[in-house]
């Protein structure tokens, strides 16, 4: 697919995963948070990491799965304050400011759209600082609909005006990628280099990229071709 800037007007951009590295999500959830219960209930680590990923994944497309007061009503811990304990693993990808810039460079509409709690939107905006370069940013929680849901995409067009044929969304999830296929946006871009910890795997139903660096043209061009993107490995970009 070709992808020409001058037909799109807004971005809608997704956080954890997408703008920023996901390890710190991961290591906090399948970790530090099972270390924590654990050493509270003394229990084994090992017991303790299979209870809570089974309890995780029973919310797991639901508002409840990033929701922090939730969490830590049902496990008894302070889990905003565990955040800020390993809030030095809270990391922008590469090329994100870069890719951000050259947007507001063409003038473009750009949203922060994600699941993601107001309390997590507050300490990652802290320590990025890449809050000033949206026009909004939106939380699923203030619509009371995750992005893993169709109706979430009309709910949104609620809160700012986009035409889903001149929209481009930035997602690591293929689910949330294909809610919104099914509400019409037109262009859909899988970021496959979600974690500095994993090997990046592209999608086979979406244009992937590993860097968001691939999709600025060159000078003096205004298009990028997807499908040649999306074949680089990610040490060559």
């Amino acid at each position: 697919m070709e992808l020409n800037w001058k037909d799109i007007d807004t971005i809608l951009l997704d956080m954890d995963g997408t703008l920023l590295d996901r390890h710190f999500d991961d290591h906090f959830w399948l970790e530090h948070v099972p270390r924590r219960y654990a050493d509270k209930h003394g229990i084994a680590l090992k017991d303790a990491k299979a209870m809570l990923i089974s309890r995780f994944r029973s919310q797991e497309n639901t508002l409840n799965w990033t929701d922090l007061d939730y969490w830590t009503e049902q496990l008894g811990l302070d889990i905003p304050l565990l955040k800020e304990e390993v809030d030095h693993l809270i990391a922008v990808h590469p090329f994100v400011v870069e890719f951000l810039l050259y947007l507001r460079q063409q003038r473009k509409a750009v949203y922060l759209v994600t699941n993601a709690h107001s309390k997590t939107l507050t300490l990652k905006m802290r320590k990025t600082r890449i809050g000033s370069y949206f026009d909004g940013i939106i939380s699923a929680h203030d619509l009371g609909l995750p992005k893993e849901d169709v109706a979430f995409w009309p709910a949104l067009a609620s809160r700012i005006s986009y035409d889903p044929e001149r929209t481009l969304l930035g997602e690591d999830s293929e689910t949330n990628l294909s809610t919104a296929a099914q509400y019409g946006i037109k262009y859909l871009i899988y970021v496959s280099r979600f974690s500095s910890a994993l090997t990046p795997r592209p999608s086979a139903n979406f244009s992937s990229i590993h860097y968001f660096s691939q999709l600025i043209p060159k000078e003096g061009s205004t298009g990028v071709d997807l499908a040649e993107v999306k074949m680089l490995p990610p040490d060559s970009i």
